[in-house]
């Protein structure tokens, strides 16, 4: 990822995740929030722009809501002294990649709503693609906006709900009928934790147990960073309600059947530690596969396999595993480079890519090495990273990719720009690799996605453009979005 002089995040030059959310209720009454905070710190991945943690006293009055959010990472926004203040025994947390609604501290979450049943604390994961329809009915009524959000329609129809239901759940289950698109929602409302995930499961969610302490995560890494077990996934279309007098308890009626189900197929490649495992399948073990797949349908005569950090690492050990080609660190990363990196001035000699990548000349100087990444979006990092391989002395270089070409844009909370933008579009594999500099491209075939995942339903939009519901007519991703089109095309210009 490359960013911008104003400390912004870059699109397009590698794939964004939108966000994660975390949960939890202590029924013993334990304060929450750095359990909370740690569980955060595990899902950074997901997001690096701004995060947020809300919690209440379930004994407390009904109305009290301490709410802590911020621009930056965790450890930026949250501090001991921070953490201490925030007194509750149940609590959400996020932290946010923005593809819709831009970049501010009011566009942070968890979003907190007062209303006349209570409050409501909302995370989501997700794009909705018919949020500026609900938002108009809303607005039409009297509502005014905060945010330039679709959780904050999300939260508006939950609390409109809520006057009409008999529970908080049975509100949360009538708001998500109207939605259509991604999401993974964790809500607290005063006596009760309650996650939904999109019919189609494109967003994961899961739950899990510490003593007498429940919670939901975007990812079971999570879980593991508090010392949590891992109980189950939130089913897609399920609506989960947690309370201490019942546990958790299940609502399927929006549940489609298997097939139509639709798992974001990036999870299992890039967003996802590799730690983590999502509806019963070992994110690592599918990367690994990836890499043996590439390995068994694009083979070549190589030296050294290394893969692009993080995500090309699992992938480049499946390919050296299948092939025999010897598996090596080409590779050295700066972890350090967070929100708050500079992006150099055009004027100035120093890349980005370099910044944050360096080559062990070394490992791949006098060598024909196998470099495999995760995807190529523009093509302008691929080009970049090949470069630096073959100054350090790489006397061939070639790329496998461990997913198919992008060829369509994402409307469901992955920025997968418009297809003028996807380096793929009207080009040939021969053609990409000439634009990157490779000696040899492959790709993972579209029909090794299914093994790659154990069979389950995934969606494949991004390449072949069959989403599992109508896409938008236009593109719902915002004023921001464009703007951040422009600034990608000004960048490609000056490369």
């Amino acid at each position: 990822m490359t960013t911008t002089d104003s400390n912004k995040a870059m699109p397009f030059e590698g794939l964004h995740e939108e966000c994660g959310v975390f949960g939890m209720y202590d029924f013993d009454g334990g304060d929450v929030a750095s359990s909370i905070y740690y569980g955060l710190f595990a899902l950074q991945h997901r997001g690096q722009e701004s995060c947020g943690i809300a919690v209440s006293e379930t004994s407390g009055p009904k109305g009290k809501v301490t709410s802590y959010k911020g621009m930056g990472l965790v450890n930026e926004v949250f501090d001991g002294e921070t953490l201490e203040k925030m007194r509750g025994d149940i609590g959400v947390g996020h932290v946010r990649y923005s593809t819709a609604g831009e970049s501010t501290r009011e566009n942070a979450q968890p979003l907190v709503l007062n209303y006349v049943k209570g409050t409501l604390a909302l995370a989501h994961n997700g794009n909705l693609i018919n949020a500026k329809e609900l938002k108009k009915d809303l607005e039409y009524t009297g509502a005014i906006f905060q945010t330039t959000i679709d959780s904050e329609v999300i939260a508006y129809h939950i609390a409109r709900e809520r006057l009409q239901s008999k529970t908080a759940e049975e509100a949360v289950r009538r708001a998500c009928m109207k939605l259509k698109g991604a999401y993974a929602l964790v809500v607290a409302s005063p006596r009760k934790l309650i996650g939904a995930r999109d019919p189609f499961g494109f967003k994961p969610l899961c739950i899990g147990k510490r003593d007498n302490a429940y919670i939901l995560a975007s990812e079971t890494c999570a879980l593991d960073t508090i010392g949590a077990e891992f109980v189950r996934d939130v089913l897609p279309g399920e609506v989960v309600t947690i309370t201490p007098e019942k546990g958790v308890e299940s609502d399927m009626e929006m549940a489609l059947p298997k097939e139509k189900e639709a798992r974001c197929i990036f999870e299992y490649i890039y967003f996802a530690r590799p730690d983590s495992h999502i509806d019963g399948v070992s994110v690592y073990g599918s990367r690994i596969k990836a890499g043996k797949f590439l390995a068994m349908d694009s083979p070549v005569e190589a030296d050294l396999v290394t893969g692009v950090p993080e995500s090309g690492n699992a992938a480049a050990l499946g390919y050296s595993l299948q092939s025999g080609i010897p598996y090596g660190t080409a590779f050295v990363k700066n972890g350090y480079v967070g929100r708050t990196f500079i992006k150099p001035k055009q004027s100035s000699r120093e890349s980005s890519v370099r910044i944050k990548l360096n080559v062990l000349k070394e490992a791949v100087a006098g060598k024909r090495v196998v470099m495999i990444d995760d995807s190529i979006v523009r093509g302008t990092t691929s080009d970049r990273i090949v470069r630096m391989l073959r100054e350090a002395g790489a006397t061939e270089v070639h790329v496998r990719i461990s997913s198919p070409p992008f060829l369509w844009p994402c409307y469901f909370g992955t920025d997968i720009p418009e297809r003028e933008q996807l380096i793929a579009y009207k080009r040939s594999i021969e053609d990409i690799r000439k634009i990157i500099g490779a000696d040899s491209l492959g790709y993972l075939g579209m029909e090794r996605l299914d093994e790659m995942v154990e069979g389950l339903s995934i969606c494949r939009g991004c390449f072949n453009g069959k989403y599992p519901m109508e896409p938008p007519k236009e593109d719902i991703r915002g004023e921001y979005f464009d703007k951040e089109i422009d600034m990608a095309k000004k960048l490609e210009r000056n490369l």
